[in-house]
């Protein structure tokens, strides 16, 4: 799937944590991410290389031309910033796994009156998130489908069961 959908912030992420492993131009990056989600994510160069450049206009990153290639290695900073990164994906996953049992783990913090933990950006995890995308994507393909080939009233018939998702997946937010 060649979705950016974690970009959110997640993109910036893991381009950090793929060069907390070895320096890498950009496609080795966007093979890596694939290869660690499993092929479920595959971001596209349109999302990698200006990440690349914001990394390396702060700081996080430095590029050096290797052959054809720019080879990005983190800086000092970078490793904090990529260490920062890991810690808090660690965070939200252990909040999501608290969520998902209960919150029983961090039950007596919550009581103490500590603050809640940061909820995960996309609901029970990126496993979540990445299903959920690949389900949009597969829709989309499919809508596409029915604009380009589709009769006037199949058209009509499918912007309704568009619109009637949507107001779905809105109503599933506002649940508790």
């Amino acid at each position: 799937m060649s979705s950016d959908v974690r970009e959110g912030g997640d993109i910036r992420a893991a381009v950090l944590r793929e060069l907390s492993d070895e320096s890498m131009h950009g496609y080795q990056i966007i093979r890596a991410i694939e290869a660690r989600s499993g092929g479920a994510w595959k971001p596209t160069p349109g999302a990698v290389y200006p990440t690349l450049q914001v990394l390396d206009d702060e700081g996080l990153v430095s590029a050096e031309q290797v052959g054809e290639r720019k080879v990005y290695s983190l800086t000092d900073t970078g490793r904090v910033a990529a260490a920062a990164a890991a810690s808090a994906a660690a965070d939200s996953a252990s909040a999501a796994a608290d969520s998902a049992n209960g919150g029983s783990a961090h039950a007596g913090s919550a009581a103490s009156g500590s603050a809640k933990a940061p909820q995960q950006p996309w609901g029970q995890g990126v496993h979540g998130a990445l299903a959920l995308t690949k389900s949009a994507a597969k829709l989309a393909q499919v809508m596409t489908l029915v604009a380009q080939t589709g009769t006037p009233r199949q058209t009509e018939r499918a912007v309704a069961v568009v619109d009637e998702a949507r107001r779905k997946l809105y109503a599933i937010l506002a649940e508790e």
